[in-house]
């Protein structure tokens, strides 16, 4: 089922069990965030919520409702994403980055669907007034202190818009990127924008900086359609365009519009759209401290401020957010969804890579578990440099390397098997280069080191000389017999 906005996924989400509605007035001023992450923690990832009544920090009802948590399960993701399993789009990814040739004319008859698949999916115009400008508002009609945007810990600098696609284009090429970016409100028509300097973003601010603008143009859209919300997140390499990713995750366009004030195209299906612009000559402001997905807050850090000058919105908007903060909240699934759906792309660098997990309490960036077909000696350090070598793998902290066979996905496994096949001195190495913004114990802002984890089978090429011990396994056999009576002894449900 292919959702065209946000409220026909709540709808979905509403019909299914999976929407708790809370009628109570909530205030967005720390309350809401406390609620939303005990529910986050609950087994499963909780329900989503939409808040009918948010109070705002004056006291006063806010305008919307929030919705918060929409991703927050493996069912909702994979909803969102359109398909009963994430795997599905891994699986048409693969297709696509290595067809098969066809042989005879039936097969190549075969391959036209998935052809024509692709000419289907750029974005498209939307014909006539789009949603997201039913309501206009220009510059003195607006004040975003009256949006319920939350604050989520007590240590924030403010309140925070968590879950913004925020639209630039390069002044070079004319690409436009669309990433996630949070934004502090400083008040009625201004937001800090934190742009991490290995983002798009950043780079098109660079882009102009160097050109001499004091205007580039800025488009913030909230909410949309849910493959379209998601798409900011995906690591896709530069010059890819979300709204054609979105498109090839939806299998049918993704509808644009033009922004009113600025040359940028907007999801035709966002809540609210705010239209204005970054001067790149401008001093920055200073921005945070954010209680961040890391677990510890981020600490006041200068950059850029984005002037408001026209909002747009859909009669009746919904305001969606997500809180991070420490693990597991939303973002587990939001970044367990890229993981998967992305595997394809490292296996067509690297095609050694039989699988790969980063795990929550790494916070994506920390910790990277990789499971290879080991073909020679130093195998394992050949495909930790691939990584590092690879978009914004290169900010991995930890890469931990083991032999397939090993689930990374269960991290007790992963941890067993590569702990117990490591000699510290010879297996671990130490190499230096780009760190996440995030990173509060790099040695230096956005640079530092990083360990790579050698935890595959030695080979005596390696210069491992002792025998190498058998993993102990149960005969099959005797597995099977067991299998075969498991019922009767009245233990529980048989797992294998």
């Amino acid at each position: 089922m292919i959702f065209q906005n946000l409220r026909e996924f709540l709808d979905h989400l509403d019909r299914t069990g999976e929407l708790v509605r809370i009628s109570r007035p909530v205030s967005v001023d720390l309350e809401m965030a406390e609620i939303a992450d005990r529910t986050m923690k609950l087994p499963g990832g909780g329900p989503a919520l939409l808040f009918e009544r948010p109070l705002l920090v004056n006291g006063r009802e806010a305008e919307m409702p929030v919705a918060i948590n929409v991703f927050g399960s493996w069912s909702r993701i994979s909803a969102a994403l359109g398909v009963e399993d994430l795997q599905e789009h891994a699986d048409r990814i693969q297709e696509l980055v290595k067809p098969q040739v066809p042989k005879g004319l039936w097969a190549k008859v075969q391959m036209l669907p998935k052809l024509a698949e692709l000419r289907k999916v750029p974005p498209r115009a939307y014909r006539g007034k789009p949603p997201c400008q039913e309501i206009v508002l220009r510059e003195g009609e607006f004040d975003l202190t009256r949006l319920p945007v939350l604050r989520t810990w007590p240590q924030d600098g403010g309140p925070f818009i968590t879950l913004p696609m925020v639209i630039t284009k390069d002044p070079e090429t004319g690409v436009q990127n669309i990433g996630m970016y949070r934004m502090q409100v400083y008040g009625p028509d201004s937001t800090g924008m934190h742009w991490q300097r290995h983002k798009g973003g950043a780079a098109h601010y660079r882009a102009y900086k160097r050109s001499g603008e004091t205007r580039m143009p800025v488009v913030v859209a909230i909410g949309g359609d849910p493959v379209t919300m998601y798409t900011p997140t995906a690591p896709l390499p530069p010059g890819i365009d979300e709204y054609l990713f979105g498109g090839f995750l939806r299998r049918e366009p993704v509808y644009t519009a033009k922004a009113l004030t600025v040359d940028l195209d907007i999801p035709a299906e966002a809540e609210i759209v705010l239209e204005g612009y970054v001067d790149p000559q401008e001093p920055f402001s200073t921005e945070g401290p954010f209680g961040d997905h890391t677990g510890f807050y981020t600490l006041e850090e200068p950059y850029p401020v984005f002037h408001v000058t026209t909002v747009t919105m859909r009669k009746n908007a919904v305001y969606p957010a997500t809180l991070v903060g420490r693990p597991p909240v939303e973002d587990v699934y939001l970044g367990g969804a890229t993981e998967r759906i992305f595997l394809p792309l490292a296996k067509l660098t690297m095609p050694e890579i039989v699988n790969y997990h980063m795990p929550p309490e790494g916070v994506f960036h920390n910790l990277v578990f990789v499971a290879i077909r080991k073909e020679f000696p130093g195998h394992a350090y050949k495909v930790m440099n691939g990584l590092w070598g690879m978009g914004l793998m290169s900010l991995a902290k930890v890469i931990v390397v083991v032999d397939e066979g090993i689930d990374v996905q269960n991290t007790q496994e992963a941890w067993w098997y590569a702990l117990g096949n490591i000699d510290p001195e010879r297996d671990v190495r130490f190499t230096r280069g780009p760190v996440d913004d995030l990173d509060h114990a790099s040695q230096n802002p956005s640079f530092g080191s990083k360990m790579g984890i050698d935890g595959t089978r030695k080979w005596p090429e390696e210069g491992f000389t002792r025998r190498w011990p058998d993993l102990i396994e149960m005969d099959e056999s005797i597995k099977g017999k067991v299998d075969s009576y498991w019922k009767e002894l009245g233990i529980g449900e048989l797992r294998r």
